[in-house]
Protein backbone atom coordinates (compact mmCIF):
# COMPACT_ATOMS: atom_id res chain seq x y z
CA UNK A 1 0.00 0.00 0.00
CA UNK A 2 1.25 3.15 -0.99
CA UNK A 3 1.34 6.55 1.71
CA UNK A 4 -1.88 7.96 -0.33
CA UNK A 5 -3.11 4.73 -0.22
CA UNK A 6 -3.08 4.26 3.57
CA UNK A 7 -3.72 7.89 3.66
CA UNK A 8 -6.80 7.53 1.94
CA UNK A 9 -7.96 4.19 4.46
CA UNK A 10 -7.21 6.23 7.68
CA UNK A 11 -4.14 4.61 7.76
CA UNK A 12 -1.03 5.50 10.84
CA UNK A 13 2.16 5.86 8.78
CA UNK A 14 5.53 6.32 10.28
CA UNK A 15 9.16 6.32 8.84
CA UNK A 16 12.00 4.53 10.67
CA UNK A 17 15.85 4.55 9.56
CA UNK A 18 17.53 1.37 9.43
CA UNK A 19 21.19 0.90 8.81
CA UNK A 20 22.72 -1.07 5.48
CA UNK A 21 25.49 -3.75 6.43
CA UNK A 22 28.96 -2.36 4.44
CA UNK A 23 30.57 -4.78 3.56
CA UNK A 24 33.81 -3.04 2.70
CA UNK A 25 34.04 -1.25 6.51
CA UNK A 26 32.03 -4.29 8.59
CA UNK A 27 29.58 -2.12 9.81
CA UNK A 28 25.76 -0.42 9.70
CA UNK A 29 25.16 2.41 8.04
CA UNK A 30 22.32 4.45 8.15
CA UNK A 31 20.80 4.42 4.65
CA UNK A 32 17.55 2.31 4.86
CA UNK A 33 14.05 3.54 5.93
CA UNK A 34 11.48 1.71 7.14
CA UNK A 35 8.25 2.23 6.80
CA UNK A 36 5.57 1.47 8.97
CA UNK A 37 1.80 1.31 7.69
CA UNK A 38 -1.27 0.78 10.15
CA UNK A 39 -4.46 1.36 10.77
CA UNK A 40 -5.78 3.75 13.18
CA UNK A 41 -8.14 0.99 14.35
CA UNK A 42 -7.43 -1.43 16.09
CA UNK A 43 -7.29 -5.24 15.61
CA UNK A 44 -4.93 -7.75 14.53
CA UNK A 45 -1.44 -7.06 14.44
CA UNK A 46 0.24 -8.08 11.24
CA UNK A 47 3.79 -7.79 10.66
CA UNK A 48 3.92 -6.05 6.76
CA UNK A 49 5.17 -3.47 5.03
CA UNK A 50 8.16 -1.62 3.45
CA UNK A 51 10.00 1.23 2.84
CA UNK A 52 12.79 2.85 0.76
CA UNK A 53 16.00 4.39 1.53
CA UNK A 54 15.98 7.54 3.40
CA UNK A 55 18.03 9.76 5.83
CA UNK A 56 15.03 10.16 8.93
CA UNK A 57 16.52 9.47 11.94
CA UNK A 58 16.18 6.35 13.69
CA UNK A 59 13.02 6.05 16.07
CA UNK A 60 13.69 1.97 17.26
CA UNK A 61 13.46 1.33 20.45
CA UNK A 62 16.14 -1.08 22.60
CA UNK A 63 14.86 -3.92 23.47
CA UNK A 64 16.85 -5.98 26.32
CA UNK A 65 17.47 -9.76 26.22
CA UNK A 66 14.90 -11.06 28.79
CA UNK A 67 17.09 -13.71 31.05
CA UNK A 68 15.89 -17.30 30.41
CA UNK A 69 17.18 -18.24 34.02
CA UNK A 70 20.07 -20.12 32.83
CA UNK A 71 22.76 -17.31 32.76
CA UNK A 72 24.03 -13.94 31.41
CA UNK A 73 23.90 -13.92 27.17
CA UNK A 74 25.16 -10.21 27.43
CA UNK A 75 28.33 -10.44 25.33
CA UNK A 76 31.92 -9.80 26.42
CA UNK A 77 32.90 -7.37 23.46
CA UNK A 78 30.78 -4.91 21.91
CA UNK A 79 29.62 -6.45 18.57
CA UNK A 80 26.21 -5.58 16.57
CA UNK A 81 24.22 -8.55 14.85
CA UNK A 82 21.41 -8.81 12.80
CA UNK A 83 18.55 -11.55 13.53
CA UNK A 84 15.90 -12.25 10.27
CA UNK A 85 12.80 -14.30 11.33
CA UNK A 86 10.57 -15.19 8.87
CA UNK A 87 7.67 -17.43 8.33
CA UNK A 88 7.56 -20.19 5.70
CA UNK A 89 5.82 -19.18 2.45
CA UNK A 90 1.68 -20.15 2.04
CA UNK A 91 1.87 -24.16 2.38
CA UNK A 92 -0.29 -26.38 0.42
CA UNK A 93 -2.90 -26.80 3.70
CA UNK A 94 -2.69 -22.72 4.09
CA UNK A 95 -3.92 -22.64 0.77
CA UNK A 96 -6.87 -24.86 1.89
CA UNK A 97 -7.43 -23.53 4.82
CA UNK A 98 -6.75 -26.56 6.78
CA UNK A 99 -5.29 -26.49 10.28
CA UNK A 100 -1.47 -27.68 9.35
CA UNK A 101 0.50 -28.20 12.63
CA UNK A 102 3.20 -30.63 12.26
CA UNK A 103 2.19 -32.18 9.22
CA UNK A 104 4.98 -31.69 7.11
CA UNK A 105 3.79 -30.01 3.74
CA UNK A 106 5.40 -28.38 1.35
CA UNK A 107 4.64 -24.85 -0.28
CA UNK A 108 2.36 -23.54 -3.19
CA UNK A 109 3.51 -21.44 -6.24
CA UNK A 110 2.61 -18.36 -4.38
CA UNK A 111 4.40 -19.77 -1.62
CA UNK A 112 7.80 -20.22 -3.40
CA UNK A 113 7.34 -16.74 -4.74
CA UNK A 114 6.88 -15.15 -1.07
CA UNK A 115 9.73 -17.17 -0.07
CA UNK A 116 11.77 -15.32 -3.31
CA UNK A 117 10.29 -12.15 -2.66
CA UNK A 118 11.61 -12.27 0.89
CA UNK A 119 14.87 -13.47 -0.49
CA UNK A 120 15.11 -10.30 -2.81
CA UNK A 121 14.45 -7.92 0.50
CA UNK A 122 16.82 -9.43 2.66
CA UNK A 123 19.55 -9.89 -0.21
CA UNK A 124 21.83 -7.98 1.60
CA UNK A 125 22.11 -7.70 4.55
CA UNK A 126 24.61 -10.36 6.48
CA UNK A 127 24.11 -13.43 7.06
CA UNK A 128 26.24 -16.36 8.52
CA UNK A 129 24.14 -19.16 10.01
CA UNK A 130 20.31 -20.18 9.49
CA UNK A 131 18.13 -21.96 11.90
CA UNK A 132 15.20 -23.66 10.77
CA UNK A 133 12.22 -25.89 11.52
CA UNK A 134 12.56 -29.87 10.40
CA UNK A 135 9.23 -29.14 7.74
CA UNK A 136 10.03 -28.86 4.59
CA UNK A 137 7.62 -25.62 4.42
CA UNK A 138 10.48 -24.06 6.32
CA UNK A 139 13.62 -25.22 5.15
CA UNK A 140 12.35 -24.33 1.53
CA UNK A 141 11.83 -20.98 2.62
CA UNK A 142 15.26 -20.53 3.77
CA UNK A 143 16.58 -21.65 0.40
CA UNK A 144 14.55 -19.87 -1.55
CA UNK A 145 15.35 -17.09 0.02
CA UNK A 146 19.19 -17.39 0.25
CA UNK A 147 19.09 -17.85 -3.52
CA UNK A 148 18.57 -14.32 -3.70
CA UNK A 149 21.21 -13.44 -1.88
CA UNK A 150 23.66 -11.10 -3.35
CA UNK A 151 26.83 -13.20 -2.09
CA UNK A 152 25.30 -16.19 -3.65
CA UNK A 153 26.62 -18.74 -0.52
CA UNK A 154 24.91 -22.07 -0.97
CA UNK A 155 23.13 -22.63 2.06
CA UNK A 156 23.89 -26.27 3.42
CA UNK A 157 21.84 -28.39 5.85
CA UNK A 158 23.96 -29.63 8.34
CA UNK A 159 23.39 -33.50 8.98
CA UNK A 160 24.02 -33.96 12.61
CA UNK A 161 21.46 -36.66 13.36
CA UNK A 162 24.04 -39.35 13.59
CA UNK A 163 27.75 -39.52 13.31
CA UNK A 164 27.69 -41.16 10.20
CA UNK A 165 25.38 -38.82 8.55
CA UNK A 166 27.98 -36.25 9.91
CA UNK A 167 30.92 -37.41 9.00
CA UNK A 168 29.15 -38.24 5.56
CA UNK A 169 27.71 -35.05 4.71
CA UNK A 170 31.52 -33.50 5.77
CA UNK A 171 32.93 -30.47 3.62
CA UNK A 172 36.97 -31.60 2.70
CA UNK A 173 37.74 -27.84 1.09
CA UNK A 174 38.43 -25.07 3.12
CA UNK A 175 37.49 -22.78 -0.08
CA UNK A 176 34.15 -24.38 0.07
CA UNK A 177 33.34 -23.69 3.28
CA UNK A 178 33.42 -19.86 2.90
CA UNK A 179 31.41 -20.11 0.21
CA UNK A 180 28.74 -22.12 2.35
CA UNK A 181 25.92 -20.94 4.78
CA UNK A 182 25.20 -23.81 7.46
CA UNK A 183 21.61 -24.42 7.84
CA UNK A 184 20.89 -25.96 11.46
CA UNK A 185 17.06 -27.89 11.68
CA UNK A 186 15.83 -28.03 15.20
CA UNK A 187 12.30 -29.80 15.86
CA UNK A 188 12.34 -26.90 18.51
CA UNK A 189 11.21 -24.50 15.68
CA UNK A 190 8.20 -26.84 14.27
CA UNK A 191 4.79 -25.33 14.15
CA UNK A 192 2.94 -26.30 17.56
CA UNK A 193 1.05 -29.44 17.53
CA UNK A 194 -2.78 -28.70 16.75
CA UNK A 195 -3.86 -32.21 18.10
CA UNK A 196 -7.18 -33.43 16.52
CA UNK A 197 -7.93 -30.31 14.80
CA UNK A 198 -5.11 -31.15 12.10
CA UNK A 199 -6.12 -31.82 8.62
CA UNK A 200 -9.86 -30.32 9.48
CA UNK A 201 -10.71 -27.16 7.89
CA UNK A 202 -10.91 -24.31 9.57
CA UNK A 203 -14.13 -22.62 8.36
CA UNK A 204 -15.84 -26.16 9.14
CA UNK A 205 -13.94 -26.57 12.73
CA UNK A 206 -15.82 -23.47 13.53
CA UNK A 207 -19.22 -23.50 12.37
CA UNK A 208 -19.14 -26.84 14.29
CA UNK A 209 -17.57 -25.63 17.49
CA UNK A 210 -18.24 -22.10 16.94
CA UNK A 211 -16.20 -19.29 16.48
CA UNK A 212 -14.83 -18.18 19.76
CA UNK A 213 -13.84 -21.46 20.83
CA UNK A 214 -11.93 -22.08 17.36
CA UNK A 215 -10.26 -18.44 18.10
CA UNK A 216 -9.70 -19.49 21.71
CA UNK A 217 -8.25 -22.96 20.75
CA UNK A 218 -6.03 -20.97 17.90
CA UNK A 219 -4.60 -17.66 19.49
CA UNK A 220 -4.99 -18.13 23.46
CA UNK A 221 -2.28 -18.36 25.26
CA UNK A 222 -2.51 -21.20 28.00
CA UNK A 223 -5.69 -23.33 26.28
CA UNK A 224 -4.48 -25.86 24.06
CA UNK A 225 -7.01 -28.13 21.12
CA UNK A 226 -7.23 -31.03 21.77
CA UNK A 227 -5.05 -33.41 22.68
CA UNK A 228 -2.75 -30.54 20.76
CA UNK A 229 -0.15 -27.65 22.35
CA UNK A 230 -1.10 -24.33 23.47
CA UNK A 231 1.03 -21.13 22.26
CA UNK A 232 2.92 -21.36 26.31
CA UNK A 233 4.18 -24.72 25.76
CA UNK A 234 4.84 -24.19 22.24
CA UNK A 235 6.92 -21.35 23.74
CA UNK A 236 8.62 -23.77 26.19
CA UNK A 237 10.55 -25.32 23.72
CA UNK A 238 11.13 -22.44 21.03
CA UNK A 239 11.92 -19.76 23.41
CA UNK A 240 14.17 -21.95 24.86
CA UNK A 241 15.89 -23.22 21.83
CA UNK A 242 16.68 -19.97 20.73
CA UNK A 243 18.01 -18.84 24.01
CA UNK A 244 20.28 -22.00 24.00
CA UNK A 245 21.34 -21.76 20.68
CA UNK A 246 20.65 -19.02 18.56
CA UNK A 247 21.58 -15.49 21.12
CA UNK A 248 25.34 -17.19 21.65
CA UNK A 249 25.47 -17.32 17.82
CA UNK A 250 24.12 -13.67 17.79
CA UNK A 251 26.52 -12.74 21.04
CA UNK A 252 29.54 -14.02 19.22
CA UNK A 253 28.76 -11.41 16.39
CA UNK A 254 27.43 -13.76 13.82
CA UNK A 255 24.60 -12.51 11.70
CA UNK A 256 21.45 -15.02 12.20
CA UNK A 257 18.28 -15.63 9.94
CA UNK A 258 15.41 -17.96 11.79
CA UNK A 259 12.54 -19.19 8.89
CA UNK A 260 10.20 -20.94 11.43
CA UNK A 261 6.35 -20.76 11.69
CA UNK A 262 3.34 -18.77 13.03
CA UNK A 263 2.82 -19.60 16.57
CA UNK A 264 7.24 -20.69 17.23
CA UNK A 265 8.03 -16.96 16.16
CA UNK A 266 4.79 -16.00 17.70
CA UNK A 267 6.19 -16.93 20.73
CA UNK A 268 10.28 -15.73 20.24
CA UNK A 269 8.47 -12.36 19.62
CA UNK A 270 6.53 -12.21 22.50
CA UNK A 271 9.79 -13.69 24.50
CA UNK A 272 12.11 -10.45 23.02
CA UNK A 273 9.08 -7.54 22.45
CA UNK A 274 7.78 -8.47 26.54
CA UNK A 275 4.16 -8.92 25.26
CA UNK A 276 2.39 -10.59 27.79
CA UNK A 277 -0.47 -13.25 27.35
CA UNK A 278 -2.92 -10.94 26.00
CA UNK A 279 -1.07 -9.24 24.36
CA UNK A 280 0.52 -11.71 22.28
CA UNK A 281 -3.28 -12.88 21.41
CA UNK A 282 -3.69 -10.21 18.40
CA UNK A 283 0.20 -10.48 16.83
CA UNK A 284 -0.44 -12.24 13.67
CA UNK A 285 2.27 -12.86 11.00
CA UNK A 286 1.74 -13.10 7.38
CA UNK A 287 3.39 -15.58 5.32
CA UNK A 288 7.19 -15.14 3.77
CA UNK A 289 7.66 -11.38 5.26
CA UNK A 290 11.21 -10.76 7.00
CA UNK A 291 11.51 -8.86 9.70
CA UNK A 292 14.35 -7.57 11.23
CA UNK A 293 16.17 -7.25 14.83
CA UNK A 294 19.59 -5.34 15.48
CA UNK A 295 21.52 -7.53 18.46
CA UNK A 296 24.12 -5.65 20.25
CA UNK A 297 25.64 -5.43 23.68
CA UNK A 298 23.05 -7.81 25.11
CA UNK A 299 19.60 -5.40 23.54
CA UNK A 300 17.73 -6.18 21.10
CA UNK A 301 16.90 -3.42 18.81
CA UNK A 302 13.60 -3.96 16.58
CA UNK A 303 12.83 -3.09 13.27
CA UNK A 304 9.12 -2.51 13.20
CA UNK A 305 7.09 -3.13 16.73
CA UNK A 306 4.96 -6.11 16.72
CA UNK A 307 3.02 -3.98 19.32
CA UNK A 308 2.37 -1.00 17.14
CA UNK A 309 -1.11 -0.32 15.60
CA UNK A 310 -2.94 -2.53 13.30
CA UNK A 311 -0.92 -3.88 9.97
CA UNK A 312 2.10 -2.29 11.36
CA UNK A 313 5.41 -3.86 10.62
CA UNK A 314 8.50 -3.76 8.64
CA UNK A 315 10.18 -5.55 5.75
CA UNK A 316 14.16 -6.02 6.31
CA UNK A 317 14.55 -4.53 2.78
CA UNK A 318 17.33 -2.81 1.29
CA UNK A 319 18.86 -1.54 -1.37
CA UNK A 320 21.77 -2.50 -3.34
CA UNK A 321 25.58 -1.11 -2.90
Amino acid sequence: MTAAAATAHHAIVSTRSTRLWNAKNSRFDKNVCLVSVGSCCPGNRKLGLLCASGSQSSVTEPVQQPSNGKGDHSPKKSKESSLILIRHGESMWNEKNLFTGCVDVPLTPKGVQEAIEAGSRIRNLPIDVIYTSSMVRAQMTAMLAMMQHRRKKVPIIMHNESEQAHSWSKIYSEDTKKLSIPVITAWQLNERMYGELQGLNKQETADQFGKEQVHEWRRSYGIPPPNGESLEMCAERAVSYFNDQVVPQLTSGKHVMVAAHANSLRSIIMHLDRLTSQEVISLELSTGIPMLYIFKEGKFVRRGSPVGPSEASVYAYTKAF
